[in-house]
Protein backbone atom coordinates (compact mmCIF):
# COMPACT_ATOMS: atom_id res chain seq x y z
CA UNK A 1 0.00 0.00 0.00
CA UNK A 2 1.14 3.45 -0.97
CA UNK A 3 2.41 5.72 1.58
CA UNK A 4 0.48 8.95 2.48
CA UNK A 5 3.01 11.60 0.40
CA UNK A 6 4.87 9.34 -0.76
CA UNK A 7 4.41 10.91 -4.09
CA UNK A 8 5.43 14.23 -3.36
CA UNK A 9 8.09 13.75 -1.55
CA UNK A 10 9.94 11.96 -4.16
CA UNK A 11 8.95 14.80 -6.44
CA UNK A 12 10.33 17.22 -4.22
CA UNK A 13 13.48 15.12 -4.03
CA UNK A 14 13.92 14.40 -7.26
CA UNK A 15 13.87 17.77 -8.28
CA UNK A 16 17.60 18.75 -8.65
CA UNK A 17 18.36 16.09 -11.13
CA UNK A 18 15.25 17.12 -13.29
CA UNK A 19 16.28 20.48 -13.34
CA UNK A 20 19.52 19.36 -14.77
CA UNK A 21 17.39 17.78 -17.71
CA UNK A 22 15.40 21.30 -18.29
CA UNK A 23 15.62 22.26 -22.10
CA UNK A 24 17.96 25.41 -22.46
CA UNK A 25 18.59 25.15 -26.48
CA UNK A 26 15.54 27.23 -27.65
CA UNK A 27 15.42 30.96 -26.87
CA UNK A 28 11.67 33.00 -26.99
CA UNK A 29 12.08 35.23 -30.37
CA UNK A 30 12.99 39.10 -29.49
CA UNK A 31 11.09 42.11 -30.60
CA UNK A 32 7.67 40.35 -29.94
CA UNK A 33 5.05 41.13 -27.37
CA UNK A 34 5.03 37.96 -25.18
CA UNK A 35 1.85 36.72 -22.52
CA UNK A 36 2.02 33.63 -20.66
CA UNK A 37 -1.19 31.73 -19.38
CA UNK A 38 -2.21 28.63 -17.42
CA UNK A 39 -3.92 27.52 -15.14
CA UNK A 40 -3.55 27.40 -10.92
CA UNK A 41 0.48 26.03 -10.78
CA UNK A 42 1.01 26.99 -14.06
CA UNK A 43 -0.54 29.98 -13.94
CA UNK A 44 2.41 31.36 -10.92
CA UNK A 45 5.00 29.51 -13.27
CA UNK A 46 3.63 31.70 -15.51
CA UNK A 47 3.61 35.03 -13.79
CA UNK A 48 7.67 34.18 -13.56
CA UNK A 49 8.10 34.43 -17.14
CA UNK A 50 6.81 38.43 -17.79
CA UNK A 51 3.49 39.53 -18.72
CA UNK A 52 0.93 36.36 -17.66
CA UNK A 53 -2.91 36.45 -17.56
CA UNK A 54 -4.69 33.68 -16.08
CA UNK A 55 -6.22 31.20 -18.47
CA UNK A 56 -9.83 32.38 -18.08
CA UNK A 57 -9.18 36.05 -18.35
CA UNK A 58 -7.44 35.12 -21.85
CA UNK A 59 -10.83 33.35 -22.41
CA UNK A 60 -12.66 36.47 -21.90
CA UNK A 61 -10.08 38.91 -23.47
CA UNK A 62 -7.76 37.20 -25.68
CA UNK A 63 -4.37 39.28 -25.00
CA UNK A 64 -3.28 41.49 -27.48
CA UNK A 65 0.28 40.29 -28.25
CA UNK A 66 2.37 38.23 -30.84
CA UNK A 67 2.92 35.27 -28.96
CA UNK A 68 1.68 33.35 -25.89
CA UNK A 69 3.29 31.07 -24.26
CA UNK A 70 0.99 27.87 -22.74
CA UNK A 71 2.08 26.11 -19.38
CA UNK A 72 0.21 23.06 -18.73
CA UNK A 73 2.02 20.02 -17.35
CA UNK A 74 -0.28 17.19 -18.86
CA UNK A 75 -1.53 19.57 -21.85
CA UNK A 76 -4.83 18.76 -21.36
CA UNK A 77 -5.55 21.56 -19.07
CA UNK A 78 -9.20 22.73 -20.46
CA UNK A 79 -9.44 26.19 -19.80
CA UNK A 80 -5.93 26.60 -21.09
CA UNK A 81 -6.60 24.92 -23.98
CA UNK A 82 -9.76 27.22 -24.39
CA UNK A 83 -7.51 29.94 -24.01
CA UNK A 84 -4.90 28.84 -26.79
CA UNK A 85 -7.60 28.12 -28.81
CA UNK A 86 -9.22 32.04 -28.43
CA UNK A 87 -5.80 33.60 -29.18
CA UNK A 88 -4.91 34.14 -32.85
CA UNK A 89 -0.82 34.55 -32.81
CA UNK A 90 1.76 32.02 -32.12
CA UNK A 91 1.65 29.82 -29.20
CA UNK A 92 4.67 28.09 -27.03
CA UNK A 93 3.75 25.18 -24.91
CA UNK A 94 5.74 24.35 -21.78
CA UNK A 95 4.50 20.99 -20.99
CA UNK A 96 5.55 17.74 -19.53
CA UNK A 97 4.23 15.71 -22.25
CA UNK A 98 5.64 15.77 -25.85
CA UNK A 99 2.13 14.77 -27.05
CA UNK A 100 -0.91 16.33 -25.89
CA UNK A 101 -4.45 18.32 -27.51
CA UNK A 102 -2.43 21.65 -27.27
CA UNK A 103 1.12 20.14 -27.95
CA UNK A 104 -1.51 19.80 -31.09
CA UNK A 105 -2.15 23.44 -31.19
CA UNK A 106 1.27 24.83 -30.16
CA UNK A 107 3.97 25.94 -33.32
CA UNK A 108 6.55 25.16 -30.46
CA UNK A 109 6.92 22.39 -27.72
CA UNK A 110 8.98 22.80 -24.91
CA UNK A 111 9.03 19.35 -22.75
CA UNK A 112 10.61 20.68 -19.13
CA UNK A 113 10.49 17.27 -17.00
CA UNK A 114 11.75 13.87 -17.69
CA UNK A 115 8.39 12.41 -16.49
CA UNK A 116 4.92 13.19 -15.82
CA UNK A 117 4.74 13.94 -12.17
CA UNK A 118 2.65 11.40 -10.22
CA UNK A 119 1.62 13.65 -7.25
CA UNK A 120 -1.82 16.37 -7.80
CA UNK A 121 0.30 19.06 -5.40
CA UNK A 122 2.67 19.36 -8.47
CA UNK A 123 6.46 20.42 -7.26
CA UNK A 124 8.77 19.47 -9.57
CA UNK A 125 6.66 20.42 -12.62
CA UNK A 126 6.52 23.85 -11.04
CA UNK A 127 10.33 24.57 -10.58
CA UNK A 128 10.99 22.76 -14.02
CA UNK A 129 8.26 25.02 -16.26
CA UNK A 130 9.93 28.11 -13.89
CA UNK A 131 13.04 27.07 -15.05
CA UNK A 132 12.65 26.17 -18.67
CA UNK A 133 10.61 29.81 -19.15
CA UNK A 134 14.19 31.30 -17.40
CA UNK A 135 16.00 29.49 -20.08
CA UNK A 136 13.64 30.44 -22.91
CA UNK A 137 13.91 34.15 -21.84
CA UNK A 138 18.19 33.09 -21.85
CA UNK A 139 18.64 32.88 -18.39
CA UNK A 140 21.81 30.96 -17.43
CA UNK A 141 19.61 28.09 -15.35
CA UNK A 142 22.86 26.08 -14.84
CA UNK A 143 23.25 26.79 -10.96
CA UNK A 144 19.60 26.35 -10.13
CA UNK A 145 20.19 22.44 -9.18
CA UNK A 146 22.43 23.08 -7.10
CA UNK A 147 20.98 25.33 -5.15
CA UNK A 148 18.13 23.35 -4.73
CA UNK A 149 19.87 20.42 -3.56
CA UNK A 150 21.19 23.03 -0.54
CA UNK A 151 17.46 24.06 -0.11
CA UNK A 152 16.35 20.07 0.35
CA UNK A 153 18.80 20.62 3.30
CA UNK A 154 16.88 23.41 5.74
CA UNK A 155 13.41 22.31 7.18
CA UNK A 156 10.82 25.20 8.75
CA UNK A 157 9.60 23.48 11.39
CA UNK A 158 6.10 22.72 11.96
CA UNK A 159 3.59 24.36 14.06
CA UNK A 160 -0.01 23.99 14.83
CA UNK A 161 -0.88 27.36 13.95
CA UNK A 162 -4.71 27.45 12.20
CA UNK A 163 -4.16 29.87 9.85
CA UNK A 164 -0.69 30.90 7.74
CA UNK A 165 0.21 33.78 5.34
CA UNK A 166 2.96 34.05 2.70
CA UNK A 167 3.93 37.58 1.16
CA UNK A 168 5.57 38.96 -1.48
CA UNK A 169 6.29 41.54 -4.15
CA UNK A 170 8.02 41.90 -7.43
CA UNK A 171 9.82 38.26 -8.70
CA UNK A 172 8.66 36.75 -5.31
CA UNK A 173 4.77 37.67 -5.39
CA UNK A 174 4.20 34.29 -7.80
CA UNK A 175 6.51 32.37 -5.44
CA UNK A 176 3.95 33.82 -2.45
CA UNK A 177 0.87 32.41 -4.42
CA UNK A 178 2.45 29.22 -5.28
CA UNK A 179 3.65 28.48 -1.33
CA UNK A 180 0.05 28.99 -0.47
CA UNK A 181 -1.39 26.82 -3.09
CA UNK A 182 0.87 23.95 -1.81
CA UNK A 183 -0.28 24.83 1.82
CA UNK A 184 -3.73 24.29 1.18
CA UNK A 185 -4.17 21.40 -1.26
CA UNK A 186 -1.06 19.75 -0.11
CA UNK A 187 -1.65 20.56 3.78
CA UNK A 188 -5.46 21.40 3.85
CA UNK A 189 -5.00 24.66 6.05
CA UNK A 190 -6.13 28.20 6.04
CA UNK A 191 -3.24 29.72 4.01
CA UNK A 192 -3.48 33.52 2.54
CA UNK A 193 -1.18 34.96 0.07
CA UNK A 194 -0.78 38.97 -0.12
CA UNK A 195 0.97 41.38 -2.11
CA UNK A 196 3.87 43.12 0.35
CA UNK A 197 2.20 46.38 0.02
CA UNK A 198 -1.39 45.21 -0.12
CA UNK A 199 -0.87 43.34 3.80
CA UNK A 200 -0.29 46.64 4.87
CA UNK A 201 -3.19 48.46 3.52
CA UNK A 202 -6.12 47.30 5.32
CA UNK A 203 -5.21 43.46 5.29
CA UNK A 204 -3.12 43.57 8.63
CA UNK A 205 -6.96 43.99 10.49
CA UNK A 206 -7.36 39.87 10.17
CA UNK A 207 -4.07 39.20 11.47
CA UNK A 208 -3.15 38.19 14.64
CA UNK A 209 -1.13 36.06 16.55
CA UNK A 210 -3.02 33.24 15.83
CA UNK A 211 -1.64 33.74 12.05
CA UNK A 212 1.95 32.10 11.19
CA UNK A 213 3.64 34.23 8.67
CA UNK A 214 6.40 34.51 5.87
CA UNK A 215 7.52 37.28 4.17
CA UNK A 216 9.35 36.54 1.47
CA UNK A 217 12.27 39.86 1.02
CA UNK A 218 13.22 40.70 -2.43
CA UNK A 219 15.90 43.41 -2.72
CA UNK A 220 15.30 47.33 -3.08
CA UNK A 221 12.23 48.78 -2.22
CA UNK A 222 10.78 45.52 -1.86
CA UNK A 223 13.10 44.50 0.53
CA UNK A 224 12.21 47.63 2.35
CA UNK A 225 8.84 47.11 2.34
CA UNK A 226 9.42 43.89 3.27
CA UNK A 227 11.16 44.28 6.24
CA UNK A 228 8.35 46.85 7.64
CA UNK A 229 5.67 44.30 6.95
CA UNK A 230 7.59 42.22 9.48
CA UNK A 231 8.24 44.84 12.12
CA UNK A 232 3.96 45.12 11.57
CA UNK A 233 3.06 41.25 12.04
CA UNK A 234 6.06 41.02 14.85
CA UNK A 235 3.37 44.13 16.66
CA UNK A 236 0.45 41.84 16.40
CA UNK A 237 2.77 39.10 18.11
CA UNK A 238 2.62 36.79 15.08
CA UNK A 239 5.10 34.54 14.82
CA UNK A 240 7.16 35.39 11.69
CA UNK A 241 10.17 34.70 9.21
CA UNK A 242 11.68 36.96 6.92
CA UNK A 243 12.67 35.12 4.03
CA UNK A 244 15.89 36.13 1.81
CA UNK A 245 15.09 35.13 -1.38
CA UNK A 246 17.71 34.09 -4.32
CA UNK A 247 15.42 32.38 -7.26
CA UNK A 248 11.95 31.63 -7.92
CA UNK A 249 12.94 28.29 -8.70
CA UNK A 250 14.73 28.30 -5.20
CA UNK A 251 12.68 30.37 -3.00
CA UNK A 252 9.51 27.53 -3.15
CA UNK A 253 11.40 24.59 -1.75
CA UNK A 254 11.06 25.55 2.03
CA UNK A 255 7.63 25.79 1.35
CA UNK A 256 7.32 22.20 -0.64
CA UNK A 257 8.67 20.83 2.45
CA UNK A 258 6.65 22.30 4.86
CA UNK A 259 3.97 21.16 3.25
CA UNK A 260 4.76 17.37 3.56
CA UNK A 261 5.42 18.07 6.79
CA UNK A 262 2.40 19.65 7.71
CA UNK A 263 0.41 17.17 6.07
CA UNK A 264 2.21 14.28 7.79
CA UNK A 265 1.79 15.95 11.20
CA UNK A 266 -1.70 16.09 10.79
CA UNK A 267 -2.41 13.00 9.20
CA UNK A 268 -3.22 13.66 5.61
CA UNK A 269 -2.41 12.66 1.87
CA UNK A 270 -0.89 15.53 0.07
CA UNK A 271 -0.38 13.14 -2.80
CA UNK A 272 -4.36 13.53 -4.45
CA UNK A 273 -5.10 16.97 -3.26
CA UNK A 274 -8.01 15.60 -1.53
CA UNK A 275 -9.48 14.30 -4.06
CA UNK A 276 -9.37 10.61 -2.66
CA UNK A 277 -11.75 12.21 -0.26
CA UNK A 278 -15.69 11.59 -2.00
CA UNK A 279 -17.17 14.97 -0.92
CA UNK A 280 -13.88 16.83 -2.34
CA UNK A 281 -14.25 14.72 -5.67
CA UNK A 282 -17.93 15.51 -6.26
CA UNK A 283 -16.80 19.42 -5.64
CA UNK A 284 -14.17 18.88 -8.30
CA UNK A 285 -16.63 17.12 -10.50
CA UNK A 286 -19.37 20.01 -10.06
CA UNK A 287 -16.64 22.11 -11.00
CA UNK A 288 -16.22 21.36 -14.38
CA UNK A 289 -17.66 22.36 -17.59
Amino acid sequence: MPVAGERTRAAIAAQPEWLRAVPTERTLPRGLRIVHTGCGTSFHAAQTGGEAVQALEAVLAPPDADLLVVLSHEGDTPLTLEAAKAFHGRRWLVTGKPDSPLGELCDEVVVATPAVEESWCHTASYTCAVAALAALRGEDVAGLPDAVAAALEQREPVTDHDRWLVAGAGRDWPTAQEAVLKLREGAYVAAEAHHTEQLLHGYLAAIDERVRCFVLEGDGRAAERAHGAVAALRELGCDVTLVPTLHPVVDIVRFQQLTVDLAEARGVDPDRIRRDDERWARAAAAATG
